[in-house]
This record gives structure tokens, C-alpha cells and sequence, in this order.
């Protein structure tokens, strides 16, 4: 007889990136794992990763423009692959990085995967929260909570060096460089270029080399490209004061360095080489893939090692990517506050942890509960203006008049710059104290605010989430929480 309080799902994952795309399909084991006399709280017990395509050049039709039926297609044949239709996955998530994360870009995507994934998180994640992704499938993360160290994930795909600093398994700053392997294209059997992106530009131009579009390339001048761009993504972990060329190729503000980095794990396009034990000889094994990356990543290694960095080697390298979402539906108790009926439901609310590092649960006073609010902030929304963000917390150990208050004024403060740009606040908190923490945010906002406070639920850094509208006279929200999933064990 079976388990009622124990299920399994299938889930899929589709990551559709800058140079590549590919998609897994997992089982997962959920469980509920509290009492039945308590709120539901359901586990991922277990999951195993049942199918992997193969990687795909993600198709363009321009260097900026994805093809997005063709991206359809290769799902399609992929779950045909598979022995799977769509009718079998019942939940998964899409992740758009890169330059296919631009809005003209996902729509299309959106659209065209309509039939695969209807219901699935959909997530365009700019350099910052893709950094972030990539630690997560990567092993980084969880090598920081076990080893308790703090170690920086760099993702090297084919056009941006992406970092995450991962402490106790949370990420706690990000940074993301114009650094690529197919940031200049090779025609492997003529060995000539066909294209050579901005950034490349900007190197070869620091080097006062030339090299137009039709013309061969050397082995000795894409050396000293490779080796170029290597000294930059070193230079950011390491310096505070950077060279112009590593200031040029930055996209984002650099790292912040006000902790220690001792050790480096590189995921990615270019990870298999950063780990490889012979480099590539000839320019036919440096262009195999259109491109420099196998190049690039040798010169990378060397740059680590001369620096004084070993690179951990990760669990996944070129696939360190989502393998799904686990799905779970919960009640909560509670109230919302001040929530007008227009604004909700709400879809894909992605959950942000401002405070998992602090010993105490929360600061003691608003500014310091204030700049942790505004470093979180800053790590998901940089990169993409129009995701709503539901901030997360256990609450205050003695949820005190006093204590509410600070918590208030300091939550206001770090999320100024968000309410900018949407009056929808969201708040969830594990203690119950929803109600009297949304009164206090009401009372001390001036502005127009449509404020969900919501609690006795506990979630996890980059969960989404989906809140329905309120049931049984307010007293009730129903909310499901979709929790990304990464592979972190060994095959």
C-alpha cells in the first residue's frame, strides 16, 4: 500500500543560454514531513536525474535574435528522445540567460514553449542571478555550507565570466565580466574569422592587434587574447584597483572583495579545459567548437595556478545547470494586509533570504537590516526590473512592539529603490507575526502599497512562489512553492 504523505513527480529543466542549450528530466520523491496535527510542510526527499539530452549551439538568427522555434523543436525531439510528452512532466523550469534573457528574446522563447511549459517557472536571469545558478548547479554552494569556507564559482561560458561568493551555502556578493570562448568565431576547417564581438574588440585593441572579420587568425594572436582575458578574471578576484581593460569588460560592479578568497571552482563552456591535463596544440584543437574556448580555458588555469589559486574541481562543469522545480502546496494561516483583490494571484514571485548569515535571526538595529535588504537586492534585481521579489525571514526572536519596528523601518529602507519600480511588497516570515509586521509597514509608509505580509511558512533561496487569493475570510492563503533543483551528488 502506498504512502499518501509520500508522492513522486516528474520535472523537467531547460536552460537556454547565450551559446548553449540543453534540458534534463528528473524524478522526484516528495514527502510531507510534519506531524498531521501541524501545517503541511513538504520535503524533496529525493531526486534522480532519469534523462540528459545532448548540448545544443543554441540557434540564432542573428548574433542578438534566438530562433525560437527552432529552440521548440529541439525540446520536442528531445523528449521524443526521452519516451516522454508533455502530458508527463508535471513540473519543471525554463532558465533564460545570457544575451537570450533580453525581453525581446524570452517572450519569443515564451511563447514558443508554451506547449511544453505552461505552468513552469519561467526565469530570465540576467549576470547576476545567473552567476548565481550556475554556483548552485555546480556543487559551489553546497561545498561552502560542508566545508564552511567561502568559495567563488566562476561560470565561463561563450561570452561572460560570471562569479558567485558562496558563504554557508548562501551566495553573498556576484560580479560578471565580458569574458568568453565564442566571443570570436573560427571557421575550424579555413581557420578564418567569421565574427568578433565588442569585448573581443576591446582586447585585441589593448594589445594594438588588428584582425577583421574574413580574415585567418593566428594561434600565437588568439594566445594572447585567451591570455589577455585570463589575466582579467583573475584580476577581479584579487584586485580592488583594476586595470582599464578589466574596468572595460565588466558589466557589473566588480567584486567586493571585504572577504577572503582561497578557493575557486570554474563551471561552465571552458571548465573542461581549465581542468584538463594537456593544453590544445593547434589552432585546429583550439577552433574544434567555432571558437577560442578551449584555449581559453587552458590560459585560465595557468593564470589561477600563477596567481595562487588550485581550482576546485566542481561536480558539473559544462552542466551545471536547473534539472527542474519540486512542487509543493501549502496553506498557510494568517492574514494579508492591506492586499486588494486586483493583486492577486500573483505567479513567480521569486524568494530572496536576506538574512541567512546572521547569528541572531536579524540585525538589531534598521540600518543594518537595511544594507543586508539592499545587498540581496542588488545580487537579483540588477538584472531584470519586472521580477517581483518576495523577501523571506524567520522573523525577530522576540517579535517585541520595538522589535517590529526596526524590522519595518528597516525593510522599508532597503527595499526603496524596488518600490521605485512596483508598490507590491511581499513578505513572508516563519514566526507568526505577519499580521502586527504588515500594520507596522501600513503605518509607517506614506506612499500607495498593495502589502502582502504572510507567515508559518518556511522557504528557500531561489524559490518561487505562487500566491492565490485569500480563502475562508482572509484567514487563509494558498500558496505553492516551486523550489529550483541542482544536481549535487556524484553520479
Amino acid at each position: 500500500m502506498s504512502d499518501p504523505a509520500v508522492q513522486t513527480m516528474t520535472s523537467v529543466g531547460i536552460d537556454i543560454g547565450t551559446t548553449t542549450t540543453q534540458l534534463v528530466i528528473s524524478r522526484l520523491t516528495l514527502e510531507n514531513t510534519a506531524s498531521a496535527a501541524l501545517i503541511p510542510r513538504v520535503e524533496i526527499t529525493g531526486k534522480e536525474v532519469i534523462y540528459r539530452s545532448q548540448i545544443y549551439f543554441t540557434p540564432l538568427l542573428n548574433h542578438h535574435l534566438v530562433n525560437a522555434v527552432e529552440i521548440s523543436r529541439i525540446v520536442e525531439s528531445e523528449y521524443r528522445q526521452a519516451g516522454v510528452t508533455a502530458r508527463d512532466i508535471d513540473t519543471g523550469a525554463v532558465i533564460i540567460t545570457g544575451e537570450t534573457a533580453k525581453k525581446e528574446n524570452a517572450k519569443a522563447i515564451l511563447e514558443a514553449l508554451a506547449n511544453f511549459a505552461g505552468d513552469f517557472v519561467v526565469a530570465t536571469a540576467g549576470p547576476n542571478l545567473e552567476a548565481v545558478y550556475a554556483g548552485k548547479g555546480s556543487g559551489a554552494a553546497a561545498f561552502s555550507q560542508e566545508k564552511h569556507q567561502i568559495i567563488v564559482n566562476i561560470d565561463v561560458g561563450g561570452g561572460t565570466a560570471n562569479y558567485a561568493v558562496f558563504h554557508e551555502g548562501q551566495a553573498i556578493d556576484t560580479a560578471c565580466l565580458n569574458v568568453g570562448g565564442h566571443l570570436i568565431e573560427i571557421e575550424p576547417d579555413r581557420q578564418r574569422v567569421t565574427y568578433i564581438a565588442g569585448p573581443a574588440q576591446a582586447v585585441l585593441k589593448s594589445l594594438r592587434r588588428t584582425i577583421q572579420a574574413g580574415e585567418k587568425i593566428s594561434l600565437s594572436v588568439l594566445t594572447e587574447v585567451a591570455a589577455a582575458m585570463a589575466h582579467s578574471v583573475v584580476e577581479v578576484l584579487q584586485a580592488k584597483v583594476l586595470s582599464d581593460l578589466t574596468r572595460q569588460l565588466l558589466m557589473t560592479p566588480s567584486l567586493s572583495l571585504d572577504y577572503p578568497v582561497t578557493k575557486v571552482m570554474i563551471s561552465g563552456g571552458v571548465a573542461d579545459y581549465v581542468y584538463a591535463e594537456q593544453p590544445p596544440c593547434s589552432l585546429a584543437e583550439v577552433s574544434c567548437f567555432g571558437d577560442f574556448g578551449p584555449l581559453l580555458g587552458w590560459k585560465l588555469k595557468e593564470a589561477l595556478l600563477a596567481a595562487g589559486f588550485e581550482p576546485v574541481k566542481p561536480l558539473e562543469t559544462v552542466r551545471a545547470t536547473v534539472i527542474g522545480t519540486g512542487t509543493q502546496s501549502v496553506n498557510l494561516s494568517g492574514s494579508t494586509i492591506h492586499v486588494a483583490e486586483r493583486t492577486l494571484p500573483l505567479r513567480n514571485v521569486l524568494v530572496a533570504l536576506p538574512f541567512t548569515g546572521c547569528i541572531h535571526g536579524l540585525p538589531a538595529t534598521a540600518p543594518e537590516i537595511a544594507a543586508l535588504v539592499r545587498k540581496t537586492m542588488n545580487i537579483i534585481t540588477a538584472d531584470n526590473d519586472d521580477q517581483l521579489i518576495a523577501l523571506a525571514m524567520k522573523g525577530p526572536e522576540t517579535p517585541t512592539f520595538d522589535d517590529i519596528q526596526i524590522l519595518a523601518r528597516g525593510v522599508l529602507s532597503g527595499m526603496a529603490e524596488y518600490l521605485v519600480r512596483t508598490n507590491i511588497l511581499i513578505i513572508i516570515l516563519e514566526k507568526d507575526c505577519g499580521k502586527i509586521l504588515g500594520q507596522s509597514i501600513a503605518a509607517l509608509y506614506t506612499k500607495p502599497l498593495e502589502l502582502i505580509c504572510i507567515d508559518q511558512l518556511a522557504v528557500g533561496s531561489s524559490d518561487y512562489i505562487d500566491i492565490g487569493k485569500p480563502v475562508m475570510g482572509g484567514r487563509v492563503v494558498p500558496v505553492v512553492i516551486k523550489t529550483l533543483l541542482f544536481e549535487t551528488k556524484e553520479k
